[in-house]
């Protein structure tokens, strides 16, 4: 269980550290010009930190684990990639889908950054997870 708790702890850390740059320095002009008057003034903390809990134990569950079982840090990266695409997917997609001006840009960029950033974290907690398992 410590060994778990070791490597969620690395790839929650990873991910916070991550987005958040990505988020607040690299994509914020670009949702704030995109999403306009839709975005929040004050970030839903409560509901942020859930997600990157659970999405945490999806990409250990589902990605990182069998890759550690396979050996294969390609596996991870793969397999992340996908998990990240499908996630992002049902998120983005679904507020296109249901949403009045909801930016196929911001679908776009989401559905590339939510498969690029779980694929790095797969790698980052296949990488880890050799040295503590």
């Amino acid at each position: 269980m410590l060994k778990f708790i070791q490597l969620y702890l690395v790839v929650l850390v990873s991910f916070f550290v991550i987005d958040m740059i990505w988020l607040d320095v690299i994509a914020k002009k670009f949702y704030k010009i995109q999403l306009g008057s839709m975005m929040a003034k004050k970030i839903n903390w409560a509901a942020a930190i859930v997600f990157y809990l659970l999405y945490i134990m999806g990409l250990i569950f589902f990605v990182i684990y069998p890759a550690l079982e396979q050996g294969r840090w390609f596996y991870a990266l793969w397999t992340g990639v996908f998990f990240g695409l499908i996630c992002y997917a049902t998120y983005d997609l679904s507020n296109l889908a249901t949403l009045e001006g909801w930016p196929k840009a911001v679908t776009a960029a989401d559905l590339v950054w939510g498969s690029v950033l779980s694929g790095v974290l797969a790698v980052i907690g296949f990488i880890y997870g050799q040295s503590i398992f």
